[in-house]
This record gives C-alpha cells, structure tokens and sequence, in this order.
C-alpha cells in the first residue's frame, strides 16, 4: 500500500538496495544503492556507459532488475511480496503504477500524427478515464507554464527538437505524477535550445516535485540538484551535495570525470 499521512515524510520516494541489472553476460549494474527524498531533485553524472540510464529505467520498471529491490513510495516497484517471495506484478498493475511517473526521453517521442493537445490529453483519457473537459483544460494550462500555449494545435514535426521537449514534459506531467524521471533530456537538442528546456526543469524543481535526472549539463546539476550521484562502471562511486560533488569532488574517480568535461 502506498505510505501517506505524517509517516509519508519518512520513506524515500526512491530507495534502491543492492540493485543488479545485465544484459546477456555485461553486468551494467553492480549493487547500487542509492536514496531519493520527497521533494528532492538527484541528478545522476557520469561517463557514457556507466549505468545511469539503466538505473533509471528500473526506477519505473521499464527494465527489471535482476538482483536488490527497487522501492518507489514504499512500494517495490513491479513487484509484490508474499511471503518470503516476490512475485512480478500482472502488466495491467504495472502500467497503474508506472501512470503516477513521469518519464522524459532523450527523443521526445511524441506521436508524429497527433496535434500537442491531442499528445497531451491522450494519457489521462485513456489510461485515467478522464474527462475530455477536464483533461483538456489542464493541458493548455501546462502548455502556459511551458511557454507554448499558441502551439496547442501544432504538430511536433512543426516544432523545434526544445519545444518538443517542453511538450513531452507538459505531457508527463499531464498524469499528476509523484515523481519525474529525466533520461539526458537535453542531449538531443542543437545548445541554442538547451536553456528553455532547463527553465522549466528548473522551474519545476522550485515548485517542490521530485526529480531523478540523468545529464551532462553539470551546470544545471550544480544549480538546482539537492544531491547528484556520480555513477562509473555500474557503481554509484560517490553521492553527495551537488555543489559539494561538483566543486570538491572526494574520489579520484569523479576528480577526473569533472576535469575531463568541464
């Protein structure tokens, strides 16, 4: 059962204990451990390769784990305990609870033959049985807040690669997650369209919601990340206050990492 009330506070949106992933005989996660707070916006660095993107598609179960467990508001995610024994969840369950994160690709990946509004109301009909009304009307609202409320009726191949970025995360939090998840969100985008992208993460991380976000962009990590974990060969080798991380990194490891892309 999802934890609410007073004793909410105390259990981490996020906790992964000794989380193991491979694909064939390449282990791409070796036990990580690592907590997110309420609230609290963690942004993962490191180099290409190192595991973070992995570790944060199995934070929404898009990839199972294959050893630890993966907790999201105190519930382990894609999976139920009975007994001594987790058993996988049925897809139905999973798609329910994987609805209340929200998720942003490095791609977009927005449907090419729906107008914005039609991407962005098409989750809470569908998968929250949703009013149109109601659906659409918070749909323009989150275009507002992204600076595209005259896009409504545009078609993503009309869009720069940064609006559509901002549309995908106008789409995501269309569904009132509890939780974002952000995979190198500016990776694609030409760097004049990296910096309205970044507002409105940044803008969104004032407004208190939780935050796992993969990037580069070690300035914005710098600026608006509560803590970042620096992840190398499928370990978290450090993890701490971001400015802290960034600016006096303790491990060699990071120490090399940060001078070789600054």
């Amino acid at each position: 059962m999802t934890v609410d009330g007073a004793a909410a506070d105390l259990v981490p949106m996020v906790r992964a204990e000794k989380v193991r992933k491979h694909f064939g005989r390449l282990e791409v996660l070796k036990g990580v451990d690592l907590e997110v707070r309420r609230g609290e916006v963690v942004c993962l660095i490191g180099p290409s390769g190192s595991g973070k993107s992995t570790f944060l598609r199995c934070i929404n179960h898009l990839e199972t784990v294959d050893g630890g467990r993966m907790w999201v508001d105190g519930q382990v995610m894609g999976y139920e305990q009975r007994g001594n024994k987790l058993h996988e969840l049925g897809d139905k369950e999973i798609c329910r609870r994987r609805t209340q994160i929200g998720m942003v690709f490095q791609h977009f990946n927005l449907f090419p033959h729906m107008t914005v509004l039609e991407n962005l109301v098409e989750a809470p009909r569908r998968a929250l049985k949703e009013a149109k009304d109601a659906a659409t009307e918070r749909a323009l609202g989150l275009l507002d807040q992204v600076g595209l409320g005259d896009k409504a009726q545009a078609y993503p191949r009309h869009l720069s690669g940064g609006q559509q970025q901002r549309v995908a995360i106008a789409r995501a939090l269309c569904m009132r997650p509890k939780l974002m998840l952000f995979d190198e969100p500016t990776s694609a985008l030409d760097p004049e369209l990296v910096g309205d992208v970044l507002t409105v993460m940044r803008d969104l991380a004032s407004s208190g919601m939780t935050m796992v976000v993969v990037t580069h962009e070690m300035g914005f990590a710098r600026e608006v990340a509560d803590r970042v974990a620096f992840f190398d060969a499928g370990q978290v080798v450090e993890v701490g206050p971001a400015q802290q991380v960034i600016t006096e990194p303790r491990h060699a490891r990071t120490k090399a990492f940060l001078a070789a892309v600054r």
